[in-house]
């Protein structure tokens, strides 16, 4: 495994609703893209029924080209009720599975366990959700599990746990919903994220239309049936599935909303919830945009000085802000054209931006690229960008987007008129100068999406035991201050603070490591107000 893909796993980590010209934020999967079946997978039973786990280990090599030395890989899939509410919120006895929505009774979620050859003194199973929504738990279980010299998990955790990754429903191989073309993601990601003009602003507001609309004629009602509610449902199933009496999790961005959503409805059946990258529930879909807006430019900032800091290695040195800044100006007159016909619009440079900030280690790449672009390579700008957006050399996208968009907008239930998302791009404008339209716009999408909304609970885990709410304060996409909200909000929340930068935290620094560790393996709690150093 390379630098590359640990970090490839560790943007993904990072990835959470950042809604831009489409609701969403997606950062590398690299699992290829599929038709629910994931490879090697056991049949799903009926619901309700342990796990048939099957050997796997090609699972980890079509993603990595090996896999992790010590550590087996095998993969089941189970049957979960498509509407949990509907089936007494419990899992019963069912009638089979469904590979596509609306088929049957039922929804497959697919599940991997990487198990060391180490393991002693088993506690459980380490449930896994790497954020998106619409980011595949299968792929970032494979990551974590080659161990700290990758940036994955401890052997201190792999000894003790099974790690067990899974696609929530809609996900990659969990009955995957897809509804949004090729075609349209790419009009979508290259379209100008801050039309001034009316007739800009309103193709955008038509692209939006089609694209729920394509999503209604296919799905209808059932669109409301990904919701995080009930996904977090499934993942009391899973917990089941595995022969866990209390379940133990490590979710990331999003999966900080998924894990909150499971501690409320399950709160006596939580062992330890790891929340890194926190989400505040209570915040809507306005003000859940601005706060990314706010984080973005103050990662940006930070590039922006790192570059005048170490001018050797940033190329766009010593004014970064300009150089992006003329980028995408002109980006809108005259945008280079690349190797495979595609123009780098000033869409396709801010989404290169964008998969830049998640990391500091995606700092040298992003000042590459604009240096690149400057002189006519638009080469770079379309790798970062293909990479967040899970687009393939031949113009084909994963499902992440798809499910991301469902599940924001099954979640989302108060979006603004289209009046209101107009004067919020021109406030925002001016206030955050790179992102702030861009993320008001992003409000369009969930403004179109048809169906009824499943808004998750946004209260607290009483009845649950401490939960450790990890927060970094230079996160750019679920920005530090979300932190102390959600542990509050949940009132058996302990925070951890981690004075670094980019999207979550563990386990990148020692301090970090060894307080999750410790709260994972031996249940100890943190000290109140422990705050780890950058390095």
């Amino acid at each position: 495994m390379t630098r590359t893909l640990a970090r490839r796993w560790r943007v993904l980590a990072g990835c959470v609703a950042a809604t831009l010209v489409l609701s969403g934020c997606t950062l590398p999967v690299f699992a290829p893209r599929t038709d629910g079946g994931a490879p090697g997978r056991a049949a799903s039973g009926p619901v309700g029924s342990a796990a048939a786990w099957k050997p796997c280990p090609e699972t980890a090599r079509e993603l990595v080209g090996r896999t992790a030395p010590e550590m087996r890989y095998d993969c089941a899939t189970i049957a979960v009720p498509r509407d949990w509410l509907a089936a007494g919120g419990t899992a019963a006895p069912g009638t089979g599975s469904s590979a596509t929505p609306g088929n049957s009774a039922t929804f497959d979620i697919a599940l991997i366990r990487a198990r060391s050859t180490r393991q002693r003194d088993r506690i459980g199973s380490l449930l896994i959700n790497p954020g998106g929504p619409g980011g595949s738990g299968v792929d970032t279980a494979v990551y974590l599990s080659f161990g700290p010299a990758f940036g994955g998990l401890p052997d201190d955790v792999t000894d003790r746990f099974d790690i067990v990754g899974f696609d929530p429903r809609g996900v990659s191989r969990s009955s995957p919903v897809e509804c949004v073309s090729d075609a349209n993601l790419d009009t979508s990601f290259g379209y100008d994220p801050d039309p001034e003009s009316q007739a800009g602003f309103d193709g955008l507001v038509a692209l939006n239309q089609r694209i729920g609309e394509a999503c209604a004629d296919k799905y209808g009602d059932d669109l409301r049936l990904f919701s995080t509610e009930q996904a977090a449902r499934d993942m009391d199933a899973i917990r089941a599935a595995v022969g866990d009496e209390k379940l133990t999790y490590l979710g990331y961005s999003y999966g900080t909303l998924l894990g909150a959503t499971y501690a409320q409805l399950f709160p006596r059946n939580v062992r330890a919830l790891v929340l890194d990258g926190a989400v505040d529930p209570q915040q809507d879909s306005v003000a859940d945009s601005e706060s990314q807006a706010k984080g973005f430019e103050l990662a940006f900032t930070n590039f922006t000085r790192w570059c005048a800091q170490t001018p050797s290695r940033c190329p766009v040195a010593p004014d970064a802000r300009k150089a992006v800044t003329d980028a995408l100006a002109k980006a809108d007159v005259s945008p280079v054209r690349g190797r495979d016909g595609r123009t780098a619009t000033g869409g396709w440079v801010l989404y290169a931006v964008i998969s830049s900030l998640y990391t500091e280690s995606g700092w040298e790449e992003l000042a590459k690229a604009i240096d690149r672009l400057e002189g006519g390579d638009p080469t770079g700008v379309f790798e970062l960008a293909d990479s967040y957006a899970e687009r393939d050399a031949d113009g084909t996208y994963s499902n992440l987007f798809d499910a991301n968009l469902t599940i924001n907008c099954a979640d989302d239930e108060g979006t603004p008129d289209v009046a209101r998302i107009r004067e919020l791009q021109a406030q925002w404008r001016a206030k955050y100068p790179l992102f702030g339209a861009a993320l008001a716009t992003g409000l369009l999408t969930c403004r179109y999406w048809p169906g009824q909304r499943d808004p998750y609970p946004t209260g607290a885990a009483t009845g649950a035991p401490p939960i450790l709410v990890v927060g970094t304060t230079g996160d750019p996409a679920t920005p530090y201050e979300q932190t102390p909200k959600l542990a509050d909000m949940l009132g058996v929340g302990t925070v951890l603070t981690w004075e670094g930068e980019g999207h979550t935290a563990y386990p990148q620094t020692r301090c970090v490591t060894e307080a999750v560790d410790a709260y994972l393996i031996d249940l100890t709690v943190p000290p109140t107000g422990l705050r780890c150093p950058a390095r």
